[in-house]
């Protein structure tokens, strides 16, 4: 049975919130799904279950053109962190994966402590590692 698509959205550019990238990311009910390239398509998948921390911010610009960021840790080999940036209805976006991520977890019986390794890396970053507002500001 195939998973059920819950939301789309599509990476936009930075100013004017037009979607003129061909990157999309679909929430299903058990994986994010990352579809992107116009001449050469790939496709990439984190499974929901996998998803360790998710963090949300809006630069300055982004509010203005209603869009958002959303930072992911999974515990996924190819995406252990994933930037989703400039979506519209980035808040409603975050919420979804979030809530679908927990169901999947309680649907697989997967508990907290089997994410240790991951939750490891999140917890030591340094402050560099985070976004400087002022930058993104900027963008």
């Amino acid at each position: 049975m195939p998973d059920k698509e819950l939301m789309k959205e599509r990476k936009r550019l930075g100013f004017l919130g037009l979607p003129f990238t061909f990157t999309k990311y679909i929430i299903t009910d058990k994986k994010l799904l990352i579809e992107s390239g116009l001449f050469t398509s790939n496709e990439n998948e984190i499974l929901l279950y996998k998803v360790v921390d998710m963090t949300y911010s809006r630069s300055f610009l982004q509010k203005l053109f209603g869009l958002g960021t959303i930072r992911l840790f999974s515990q996924d080999v190819t995406n252990a962190e994933l930037e989703i940036k400039n979506i519209k209805h980035s808040h409603e976006f975050k919420e979804l994966l979030s809530e679908q991520s927990e169901l999947e977890k309680q649907r697989l019986s997967v508990r907290r402590g089997e994410f240790m390794g991951a939750a490891h890396h999140h917890d030591h970053m340094h402050h560099a590692d985070l976004p400087d507002d002022d930058f993104n500001d900027a963008y």
